[in-house]
C-alpha cells in the first residue's frame, strides 16, 4: 500500500495496513477525537493498546499533515528502539513501506514520508537535543520514567505549524504520554489530577485482541492474559492488572478504580438530601466534603474544600458561602474548639463516629460494584474547590481522591502486613469520608438490632445508628435486675421475664425503614426540612 498525503479532516481515524487493519474502541477512542487538548495521558493496565494507539494516531497525523514533525522518545533510545518501534515497524506502517529499508532500526534517527512527514526517535537521556527542532507533536512512552523537567522541556519543542485546525485555520500541538500507574503521587498522576493534562484511563476491553466488543466477550488471547496478570501479588497487581495508582505494598482501599468511581458532574436534583462531613486541620488539610445522597442510596462527593494553613473560621465562612441551601446536616471530628467556632459562624455539627476499623470495613463495602454494575460512592472529578499548591510541591495529596493510593495498613518491621491498624498519614479525605459513610449507611440485616449497652466508651454500634439511639433498652431491668440482652422485641419493647416490666427498643431495621420514609427521622428539628 503506497503511502499518500491524506485530505485533513476532523477526525483523526487510523490508517489501515493491507493486511493488520486497526480498529479503536472502548475509551481509547478518546484519543482520536481530541484536538484542543496539549497535552493527554493514556493511562491503564499493562495491555490496553495505549502504545497502539498513540502510535496509530501519529502515523495517521504524519499522512494527513504534509510536512509534519513528530518526536517518540522513551527514557532511552535503546528501549524504544526494542519495544516501541518493534510494534511502529510490525503493526502500525504499511507492509513494504519503503521507510522500513536500509538500516535497521537500531539505527535509525528518523522515518521519513513521502508527503515530507517526518517521524524521530530519541531518549530522554539526550533530551536536550530537541531544543532546537520543532515539531507537531511529542509523545513519551512509559512517561513514568520521565521527570518533570524533562517533561516541561519537552513542551518548548512544540513549535511546528503543519497541523491546522480545520474549524480555525491556526495549527494545534500535542504532548502525549502513556504509563502503567505507578506511586499515586508521581508528578504525572498529580500533573493529569491538577487538569493540566487530560486524562485517558484504559481497561483490557479496549483492546481488540483481548475483547470482542461486538459480542462482550473475552478472546481466547485475552483470558490467557488475564489470567497471566492474575498471578502477581501486591502493587504489581494493582497496577498491571488494574490499572490503579497505588503505594508499593498494603493499600486499604483495593477495590477503588478511578475509572469507575471517579465520574463527571451532572445536576443534582433539588429533593436529594445533601450532608457534610469535616475533619479538622491547620499543618495537615482541613477538610470539608459535600455528599449527595440519591433514591438508591448512592453517595455523590459534589464538592471538596483540602487546603492547609487556614485557620477555622475562615473555613467556617467558606463553607457557608458553598453552601446555598438553607440547612444541612453536618459530621465532624470530635474537636471541641474547631466544632465552637463552626457553631458562631452556623454551621451545626453532629460529633462523628470515629471506629477506624469499621468505617473502613463500611467504605469497602460501598466501593464494591453490585449487581447493578455499580459501587455506592462516586466522587466528582471536579469536585476540589481550590487547589493548595503547598501540598502539590511537597508532593503531598491535593484532595480526596489522591488519597486512596496511599492509604495503607502499617507494616512491622519483620515485613508482614497485618492489617489491622493503617498508617496515620495522608487520610484526612478519607478520615471525613469514614465520618460521611459510618453517618449514612443504612445497609444493615434484618436480624441485626441496636446493642443493649448504654453509650459510653467502647460501646460498638452498627455502621449509621447514631451515638443516641431513638429507643434502647437498657442492660437490665430497673426493678428486678434482670438482664435484658438478647431478649425478643415485640411491638417495640421488651418484657422482663423476671417482673413483666416492659422498655421500649426499637430494632435497627425498624429504624431504617422508618427513616426511608420520612427524610427527617432522627435529624434535630432544627435542621430543617431536608439535610
Amino acid at each position: 500500500m503506497a503511502l499518500e498525503a491524506a485530505s485533513v479532516e476532523w477526525v483523526d481515524a487510523p490508517i489501515d495496513g493491507d493486511d493488520r487493519p486497526y480498529v479503536s474502541q472502548g475509551r481509547i477512542r478518546q484519543l482520536f477525537d481530541r484536538r484542543r487538548e496539549l497535552e493527554i495521558l493514556v493511562e491503564g493496565p499493562a495491555g490496553t493498546g495505549k502504545t497502539r494507539s498513540l502510535l496509530e494516531l501519529v502515523n495517521a497525523r504524519c499522512m494527513k499533515f504534509p510536512g509534519s514533525r513528530h518526536l517518540l522518545l522513551r527514557k532511552t533510545r535503546s528501549s524504544l528502539t526494542d519495544s516501541v518501534l518493534v510494534i511502529f515497524e510490525d503493526k502500525v506502517i504499511p507492509m513494504g513501506s519503503p521507510m522500513v529499508t536500509g538500516a535497521h532500526r537500531r539505527f535509525r534517527h528518523s522515518y521519513d514520508y513521502p508527503n515530507g512527514s517526518v517521524i524521530v526517535c530519541g531518549g530522554l537521556d539526550n533530551v536536550e537535543r530537541t531544543f532546537s527542532t520543532e515539531y507537531d507533536t511529542v509523545s513519551v512512552f512509559e512517561a513514568t520514567e520521565a521527570t518533570r523537567n524533562d517533561w516541561e522541556l519537552l513542551l518548548r519543542a512544540l513549535r511546528n505549524k503543519a497541523m491546522p485546525d480545520p474549524e480555525t485555520g491556526r495549527p494545534f500541538h500535542q504532548a502525549l504520554a502513556d504509563c502503567n500507574p505507578s506511586d499515586p503521587l508521581h508528578w504525572l498522576n498529580q500533573r493529569a489530577a491538577s487538569d493540566m493534562m487530560v486524562r485517558i484511563c484504559t481497561r483490557h476491553e479496549d483492546n481488540p485482541l483481548f475483547y470482542n466488543e461486538a459480542t462482550e466477550t473475552w478472546t481466547e488471547l485475552g483470558r490467557t492474559y488475564l489470567a497471566t496478570l492474575d498471578r502477581m501479588s501486591g502493587h504489581r497487581r494493582e497496577r498491571l492488572r488494574y490499572g490503579r495508582w497505588v503505594q508499593a505494598e498494603g493499600v486499604i482501599y483495593e477495590g477503588f478504580d478511578s475509572a469507575v468511581h471517579v465520574i463527571d458532574r451532572f445536576e443534582i436534583p433539588e429533593d436529594w438530601p445533601i450532608m457534610r462531613s469535616i475533619d479538622f486541620g491547620f499543618t495537615n488539610p482541613f477538610v470539608c466534603q459535600w455528599w449527595a445522597l440519591d433514591p438508591d442510596g448512592r453517595m455523590y462527593l459534589t464538592r471538596e474544600l483540602y487546603h492547609t494553613q487556614r485557620i477555622v473560621a475562615d473555613h467556617a465562612r467558606r463553607i457557608v458561602a458553598l453552601s446555598p441551601r438553607a440547612s444541612y446536616r453536618t459530621i465532624a471530628d470530635h474537636d471541641a474548639e474547631g466544632r465552637a467556632t463552626l457553631e458562631r459562624e452556623g454551621i451545626l455539627t453532629e460529633a462523628a463516629e470515629k471506629s477506624v476499623l469499621e468505617g473502613i470495613d463500611a467504605v469497602t463495602a460501598r466501593l464494591q460494584v453490585q449487581d447493578d454494575g455499580r459501587p455506592r460512592i462516586f466522587f466528582f472529578r471536579d469536585a476540589l474547590v481550590e487547589r493548595d499548591g503547598s501540598l502539590a510541591e511537597a508532593s503531598k495529596p491535593t484532595c480526596t481522591v489522591e488519597e486512596f493510593g496511599r492509604y495503607i495498613w502499617d507494616v512491622p518491621k519483620h515485613g508482614r502486613v497485618v492489617r489491622e491498624q493503617p498508617v496515620k498519614e495522608d487520610d484526612h479525605g478519607l478520615d471525613a469520608v469514614r465520618y460521611a459513610v459510618m453517618a449514612l449507611d443504612a445497609t444493615v440485616p434484618a436480624s441485626v438490632s441496636i446493642a443493649y449497652r448504654t453509650a459510653g466508651p467502647g460501646t460498638k454500634r452498627h455502621l449509621g445508628i447514631p451515638a443516641s439511639p431513638q429507643k434502647e433498652a437498657p442492660d437490665e431491668c430497673s426493678a428486678c435486675g434482670q438482664k435484658l440482652g438478647g431478649l425478643e422485641v415485640k411491638d417495640g419493647k421488651i418484657t422482663c421475664p423476671g417482673c413483666g416490666a416492659q422498655y421500649e427498643h426499637e430494632t435497627v431495621r425498624a429504624y431504617w425503614d422508618r427513616q426511608r420514609q420520612d427524610p427527617n427521622f432522627g435529624f434535630p428539628a432544627r435542621r430543617g426540612r431536608r439535610w
